[in-house]
């Protein structure tokens, strides 16, 4: 079994480019994965899923299962011994389906055995007698009268209503249309994969790819009846995430196993397993107005968006409360009327997802801005301009704006950045859409351009208590300083374990610095979602390390009969008011260390108001603009991403390669959700389950990117810090889906964009309903 500890003496302090102490093992392969772990004596997980969306389980007959050669466990719903029942914020979802199935994969049985294709064969020999029942897979039917009911309590997850300004406003110019967002995946390269121990006092050992790893233990407590100490956690190598690891997955699973055999057992999905076994996007309908003067000025603004939610709850009501309180952009609206709603389905279940409620949103008001562009006849970028939000103005829910929101100096930025080279009369073939496919010569490509600006709140919203955890010890080992911090963070990639180090370089001076692995041994440090772990986690070991700091000061005061307000410390050494070297840090500690755990929250978010949404929902803003530039074979409906520019305030670039690479990532994944990516779901069946058939952005279809990175510092926040990982990922999409609008001269109001919208031989979106709820 192996575990990953950064103790990296690379120099790197806030506002350098850190280099990361996992990097060099992930580019050369060497890096321990959750999928690689290994217990010599363990055996082998999988799971039966219901090939049905909606089905009761009339019996299950596990005797041949149980009679092949290396099996040591079946089990089923009855052999949970706690509660079965599971959710991130409602325990919804059973750990295994007893009387019902609601989606295609859900989870019917496990095996261990000693192999994992004898699993598999077990697996296969377990006879279940479902009675196929009618399915509800149509969203806009959730909430009609005579829809089959998911739930006993209804279909609806959350209604959202927002309510501000004249009720009944009017306004000379009137644009309105209907949207419609596919199913995205969040395609992590690494399938969920875990293993579990059996522990000697009854409990069990967890070792996992997640994102919130005391989250997770609450849910594996729940359904094994067992206190949180007898329940460890420890976060494995994690390969992506992007939302999809906030839900369980093997988790439950693999202890049940472990504590049934009393052996290590592992469990990992491979690629079409973990379509099904992890949430997605959810996929949307949106209607949009908005109302302005005639010189393009906002005046009103009605929006209903519908999402579909899948068979459970997972995290759609904050998905909801995402897309209705952000969901018209980062505009001023006088009056608006927003009705969002989630719903269940029996469609496979969505919840987070890189932008969360905003990018479906984004979609749907972008597209409406360059509509009301053209209706008044002002350039794009100007109406964004006209219009954008800046420091001191109100949101929509009536919060407000009280540090920088840079929306005219984003969308200037990156229209003054220079344009690619027109295609010249005889192109390569790689240049052009369809490539070495020789599709085309250029003579029915067409070059577009398109803008984009959008808004994403960072944390956690609407009152939830969103902290976290850092435990800081400072000693003297072998002579030198060293810095050990300790948190529950789970580092998924995005660079979390640098950023601790520099942060903790920066308060305490010192070189060494070990980040050890996150674990339930610490307090919660929440999710790594919300692009809110260097803010919250950032805080709290920026907090832990002034505890520290302020504790060896003390001891050095008493040791040198010195007022504590003149010293300061500097790694290894004890400074006095002038700089000058009062004594070594051996000599204040000895061999003794000094260590500071603090639980850290940023200001106080409240829940909004029921009947208005109005209300201080969000703790902060992130705001990013994109140009995107494509060729479009207006004939074949092929598009090639010629560039992909953006501008993003980040508040502070902690580590500012780490930014830009964040920037590209998430770049990439709005475009792809423009272009390519869905999963297609059909009468509650996916249809795609494979990186063959579910369609991901290559190295060959990533264009080059500028990147302008704006710092202006958030006065509340640890070293003036902004999100950065969720706002690409919003405003690219709709920047890629306007520039190919503009080629083509089509409305088209569906993404993902596919060869049919834009040669017109089918429609752009599903036909809108005339009896929304």
């Amino acid at each position: 079994m192996t575990t990953t500890q950064a103790a990296a003496r690379t120099t790197g302090r806030i506002g350098d480019n850190a280099q990361r102490p996992d990097g060099t093992l992930k580019v050369t392969g060497e890096f321990a994965y959750a999928s690689d772990l290994w217990h010599d004596d363990m055996v082998w997980g999988v799971t039966l899923r219901s090939p049905h969306p909606h089905a009761r389980i009339r019996r299950i007959d596990v005797t041949e299962a149980l009679t092949v050669p290396g099996v040591s466990a079946v089990l089923t719903a009855d052999d949970v011994p706690g509660e079965n029942a599971f959710g991130l914020e409602h325990a919804d979802q059973p750990v295994l389906a007893g009387e019902f199935v609601r989606y295609e994969g859900e989870p019917v049985a496990l095996v261990a055995a000693d192999h994992p294709e004898t699993a598999r064969r077990a697996a296969g020999r377990i006879r279940v007698d479902y009675e196929v029942l009618p399915a509800l897979t149509d969203a806009r039917r959730a909430l009609d009268d005579d829809a089959p009911q998911v739930h006993p309590g209804g279909n609806l997850v959350r209604h959202l209503r927002l309510r501000r300004g004249d009720p009944a406003p009017t306004a000379p110019v009137v644009v309105s249309l209907d949207f419609e967002v596919g199913m995205q995946d969040q395609a992590f390269l690494g399938p969920e994969s875990g293993l579990a121990v059996p522990a000697e006092d009854g409990g069990v050992d967890l070792y996992v790819a997640t994102q919130w790893l005391h989250v997770d233990q609450r849910q594996v407590c729940l359904a094994l009846g067992m206190p949180p100490e007898k329940v460890r956690l420890t976060l494995a190598g994690v390969g992506g995430a992007f939302g999809g690891r906030e839900d369980l997955s093997v988790h439950v699973h693999a202890c049940l196993l472990a504590l049934r055999t009393g052996r290590p057992v592992k469990m990992s999905y491979g690629r079409e397993e973990s379509f099904y076994g992890h949430v997605h996007r959810h996929p949307a309908t949106m209607t949009y107005e908005f109302g302005a003067e005639r010189d393009g000025t906002l005046v009103y603004a009605r929006a209903h968006v519908l999402l579909d939610g899948g068979a459970y709850a997972s995290s759609t009501a904050a998905v909801v409360g995402n897309a209705g309180l952000l969901g018209l952009g980062p505009y001023r609206f006088p009056s608006v009327a927003v009705d969002a709603f989630g719903v269940f389905t029996h469609n496979p279940p969505c919840g987070a997802m890189r932008g969360f409620g905003c990018v479906q949103a984004a979609f749907a008001h972008e597209a409406l801005m360059d509509e009301l562009a053209a209706a008044v006849g002002v350039d794009p970028v100007e109406i964004r301009r006209r219009n954008g939000v800046q420091e001191g103005d109100r949101t929509i829910t009536g919060q407000v704006i009280d540090s920088a929101a840079p929306v005219a100096e984003l969308l200037q930025r990156v229209a003054d950045l220079p344009l690619p080279p027109p295609l010249p009369g005889h192109p390569d073939l790689r240049d052009l859409p369809g490539a070495v496919g020789n599709t085309t010569h250029g003579e029915g490509v067409r070059r577009g351009v398109g803008y984009s600006v959008t808004y994403k709140n960072v944390g956690f919203s609407e009152g939830f208590d969103d902290y976290s955890t850092a435990r800081v010890r400072l000693q003297v080992t072998g002579g030198e300083a060293v810095a050990t911090v300790h948190t529950a963070a789970a580092e998924v990639g995005q660079g979390l374990v640098t950023v601790q180090q520099q942060i903790a370089r920066t308060e305490l001076g010192v070189e060494r610095v070990v980040v050890v692995p996150a674990d339930t041994a610490v307090g919660s440090a929440g999710s790594t979602s919300a692009s809110r772990q260097t803010y919250v986690t950032g805080g709290a070991v920026k907090a832990a390390c002034e505890a520290v700091r302020t504790a060896v000061l003390q001891r050095a005061a008493v040791a040198l009969g010195r007022p504590v307000a003149g010293l300061a410390l500097d790694g290894d050494k004890v400074l006095g008011a002038g700089g000058e070297v009062l004594a070594g840090l051996a000599d204040v500690l000895g061999d003794d260390a000094v260590e500071e755990t603090v639980e850290w929250r940023h200001r106080p978010t409240h829940a909004v108001d029921p009947e208005t949404g109005q209300g201080d929902a969000h703790v902060q803003f992130a705001f990013s603009a994109h140009r995107a530039v494509v060729d479009v074979d207006v004939e074949l409906g092929l598009v090639k991403v010629v560039a992909l520019d953006t501008a993003q305030d980040v508040g502070k670039a902690i580590n500012p390669d780490a930014v830009v690479g964040q920037i590209h990532g998430g770049s990439a994944q709005g475009m792809g959700l423009a272009l390519m990516e869905e999963v297609v779901v059909t009468d509650g069946h996916v249809r795609n389950p494979s990186f063959t058939d579910y369609l991901l952005p290559t190295i060959l279809d990533v264009p080059p990117m500028q990147v302008q990175v704006l710092e202006y510092a958030d006065p509340h926040a640890p070293y003036g810090v902004r999100g950065v990982g969720e706002p690409p990922t919003i405003s690219s999409g709709p920047a890629v889906a306007a520039a190919v609008r503009a080629a083509c001269g089509k409305p088209l109001r569906r993404v993902p964009i596919r060869p049919e919208h834009v040669t017109g031989t089918q429609p752009t979106a599903i036909p809108p309903r005339s009896d929304r709820p």
